[in-house]
């Protein structure tokens, strides 16, 4: 078992980011701190738990786990990006897809500009961030177009006799438009930007400083304050944010850790430019191999299960074979590469996470025997369940799969499939199906198309659906499980199957079987919140794919009426803006932004939406 008290006493005094989990290893709560030892121990102090929440949420602690940052901006950005991929259930969720801020440097036009931006595209710009303060990056974006008098508006052509705005006559713009400004120096100006804002701030600072000096010994105090706001913001977005990288890339980071006893492989993604995750997994290794044939087997079988391999994995020493794991790993034209980075974000990503990983030596046994026992509990508890049902049963864990149909009155009706083995989420395994024969809200029906497609698959070899469960858990009470059994004996497989029946408020309750029986789960606390788990997993996969049906479905109907958008336009706008409420309230400016966006269909797209 996992021991608080003695995991307590190893906390690191340093900054980082602390997820607490159930006894089912689900994260319910994620949080930040200067001192992850002294944050995490408040916790566990009486006198911390006055607030009825975090009583509640303390009383569902059975373990928790850490990732240590350098600074506390670090700690910040990683605690945003993991609250997003977890959706804990003790953390104030934002609802909607704003994130922190980002500076864009468009160095894919011929004259670039500088603004702030929350989405992130791979276009060929530069991206900085992103930044917790949104009034200190508005500062700096102003900042740098005052004082390199930077071109403003989104337009790229200018035609003959072209009028210029107020900001070419107030001198804070070169005058692009009318071709008065000089490319060259326009660009050594834009070159200082991007230094500014890769980290090398002194320069620019000590400029700044110089100039509110002089204006206040000449006695111009509004402009030294006017100085002093942007020295002010200067240095509050000039810390160095690691966390997030720059480029908006995907790779992962696989390291090799070695005790006494046991080996570990640690996996850090980067998703988008993001650091969104950490995953362990206990290997068997001799004392003989070292880390990187450990870390190259790993690499091998671990990545052969994916469709997708991320275009670059970072490792700390060099691998055997190197180049023939990366043409092993490339597919469908898409080169993969497998290298120790020397400099630059990667480098850093790569200290941040042996830094990480260092601290987590002092823990990584005594974790991997406590999910072994907690894989244990879980499989008797399911191999028990599955006996009250009367089926046979080997030993655990076991695969289960659980279904669920989701629809608007019938209309664009889609099924889901989750795997599980023992606690752990197959996610390649997850498939989605568009329901085809039936027709109207008929959830029995729906689901008998899919099981049918789904076992169809498997008795002609596809590899997609060749692995078979161990059980099937049904989204549902006894009608399902009868509706799922009728399918399976059609198809004479011998599966055994079981359903998780909801209370009037839509709590899981009881697991239930085609004969009536059920077992009442409130008996059974790690059966219950593993039930719990596998319902919320398939309703939230069944609920996101129909929202994108319906989603695409609308799209069509309503973009598509747009003069001057088409089907590239259309795309265009959704890849930069990704849904149509956030195209509703673009500006003609941001409009125009978008690549083959002119101000014209811009317009129209405004007008369109406005009435």
């Amino acid at each position: 078992m996992f021991d608080i008290k003695e995991n307590l006493k190893k906390l690191p005094d340093t900054p980082g980011v602390y997820m607490h989990k159930d006894e089912l290893g689900q994260v319910i709560y994620v949080g930040k701190a200067v001192s992850l030892r002294n944050r995490v121990r408040q916790y566990f102090q009486a006198s911390a738990n006055s607030n009825p929440k975090v009583r509640a949420m303390v009383s569902h602690i059975a373990e928790f786990e850490y990732i240590t940052c350098a600074t506390e901006m670090e700690a910040l950005i990683l605690e945003n990006n993991l609250i997003k991929k977890y959706q804990p259930k003790y953390n104030v969720l934002l609802r909607d897809d704003k994130t922190y801020p980002y500076i864009k440097v468009t160095t894919s036009e011929e004259y670039p500009r500088v603004v702030k931006t929350r989405i992130i595209k791979k276009d060929g710009d530069r991206y900085f961030g992103p930044y917790s303060d949104a009034g200190a990056v508005n500062l700096i974006v102003d900042l740098m177009n005052n004082i390199y008098s930077l071109k403003r508006c989104s337009m790229t052509e200018f035609p003959k006799g072209h009028r210029p705005c107020l900001n070419y006559h107030i001198k804070k713009c070169a005058g692009v438009c009318i071709g008065k400004a000089d490319r060259e120096e326009y660009l050594a100006d834009i070159d200082k930007v991007i230094e500014f804002l890769s980290g090398r701030e002194k320069p620019l600072i000590r400029h700044l400083t110089e100039l509110m000096q002089e204006a206040s010994s000449d006695m111009r105090f509004e402009e030294a304050a006017v100085y002093r706001d942007y020295i002010t913001a200067a240095e509050s977005i000039s810390e160095k944010q690691r966390v997030t990288m720059i480029s908006g890339r995907d790779l992962d980071v696989v390291l090799t850790v070695k005790d006494d006893k046991n080996s570990f492989v640690v996996l850090f993604t980067v998703r988008d430019g993001k650091l969104s995750g950490r995953e362990t997994f206990q290997v068997q290794a001799s004392d003989g191999d070292d880390r990187g044939e450990i870390t190259a087997e790993f690499i091998k079988q671990y990545y052969s299960q994916w469709a997708q391999v991320p275009p670059e994995i970072l490792v700390e020493t060099e691998l055997p074979e190197n180049e023939l794991l990366e043409e092993f790993l490339s597919r469908d034209g898409r080169k993969v590469r497998i290298f120790v980075p020397q400099k630059g974000d990667k480098r850093n990503l790569l200290r941040l996470a042996q830094s990480d990983v260092t601290e987590m030596v002092k823990t990584l046994a005594d974790k991997a025997q406590a999910n072994y026992e907690k894989e244990r509990a879980l499989s008797e508890e399911v191999a028990w369940t599955l006996r009250e049902g009367g089926f046979s049963c080997g030993e655990g864990p076991y695969r289960i799969e659980s279904y669920d149909i989701s629809n608007t009155n019938g209309v664009d009706s889609v099924g889901a499939m989750v795997v599980f083995e023992g606690t752990r989420k197959v996610r390649k395994d997850y498939r989605r199906f568009k329901i085809k024969t039936v027709e109207g809200p008929d959830d029995y029906g729906s689901l008998q198309e899919m099981l049918y497609r789904r076992f169809k698959r498997a008795k002609e070899g596809d590899p997609a659906f060749a692995v078979l469960p161990d059980a099937i858990f049904m989204d549902g009470g006894q009608g399902q499980v009868t509706a799922a059994e009728k399918v399976l004996a059609a198809m004479k497989l011998d599966i055994p199957v079981a359903g998780m029946a909801k209370d009037d408020s839509h709590r899981t309750r009881a697991i239930v079987f085609a004969d009536g029986r059920e077992i009442d789960l409130r008996q059974h606390p790690v059966l219950f919140k593993y039930c719990g788990t596998i319902q919320e997993e398939v309703h939230r996969f069944a609920i996101e794919y129909h929202r994108n049906l319906r989603n695409k479905n609308s799209i069509h109907s309503v973009l598509d009426s747009i003069q001057g958008v088409g089907p590239t336009r259309r795309n265009a706008l959704l890849n930069h803006f990704k849904t149509v409420e956030a195209i509703k309230k673009a500006t003609t400016a941001e409009l125009a932004e978008v690549p083959g966006i002119t101000e014209a269909v811009a317009e129209n797209i405004v007008k369109f939406f406005g009435k």
